[in-house]
């Protein structure tokens, strides 16, 4: 059993994805739940109509409340579907044409025991770098002694009980152990708060996945699965700045929209 395991932390992950989703744990293989949050803003202002955790066993996949039976209907009764998710779940949510896509889902109520790796700042300091300004609060962000940035974290605040973790490593800064190091700060500091921190990330990125489990964030099986982000102005992708952007600069984690 992994360390992080144990009653307590599984009611606290309960009420975080509650909270997230509408419902924890799944009543059904394929639990499809209506959630007013599927038709409001999230973190970075933009609304996401389907988001689904799947444990190994079973999935709560949250939509608007008008969608659940067309959505229920990709999977037949105790049953989960994958495939057929990820290619029909944009039509059934009245979003065709948009992309379901997979991530790895961690989480942790045991950050490893690793030494801090940054300072916690206002998101509005002077020299925050442009990718954490769109986090909002407080951002933990890691200077060489020159002042020169390595890396940082940010937080999406999905729920007042589920907060996201996305990290960036500048080049220079990569394989001395800084991002687990952060990742694994942030994640204290989520626990201290009363929420549960989460970490996702690609299936292939091995180096995000080695990265997690230093930082005390076991892969126990779960997936993630939601909409493709929709194109967005310009200004509004520096506030939600995809996937991509992260990916290319860290190698390391990725930021998740």
């Amino acid at each position: 059993m992994p360390r992080d395991r144990g009653p307590r932390s599984e009611s606290r992950l309960a009420a975080a994805l509650t909270d997230w989703l509408g419902r924890w744990p799944p009543r059904s293989t394929f639990d499809v739940v209506g959630s007013v949050r599927r038709v409001a803003p999230g973190w970075d202002g933009r609304v996401r109509p389907a988001i689904g955790v799947a444990s190994a066993e079973a999935m709560v996949l949250s939509v608007p409340p008008d969608r659940v039976e067309p959505v229920a209907a990709l999977s037949p009764p105790g049953s989960l579907d994958p495939e057929r998710l990820r290619t029909d779940l944009g039509a059934a949510v009245g979003r065709p044409g948009r992309r379901c896509i997979e991530w790895v889902f961690r989480w942790t109520m045991a950050p490893a025991a690793l030494p801090d790796g940054g300072v916690w700042v206002p998101v509005t300091a002077t020299g925050v770098p442009l990718w954490l300004r769109g986090f909002g609060g407080d951002v933990l962000v890691a200077r060489d002694d020159a002042g020169r940035h390595l890396g940082g974290v940010g937080i999406k605040r999905h729920t007042p009980l589920g907060h996201e973790l996305a990290v960036v490593v500048v080049q220079r800064a990569r394989g001395q152990g800084l991002g687990r190091r952060l990742v694994a700060q942030a994640a204290r500091r989520i626990l201290a708060g009363g929420a549960v921190p989460f970490y996702l990330h690609a299936r292939a990125n091995a180096a995000s996945g080695r990265l997690a489990d230093a930082a005390g964030f076991p892969d126990q099986g779960w997936h993630l699965y939601e909409l493709a982000d929709a194109p967005a102005p310009l200004a509004a992708r520096w506030a939600g700045r995809g996937r991509t952007l992260l990916r290319d600069l860290t190698g390391i984690a990725r930021r998740h929209g």
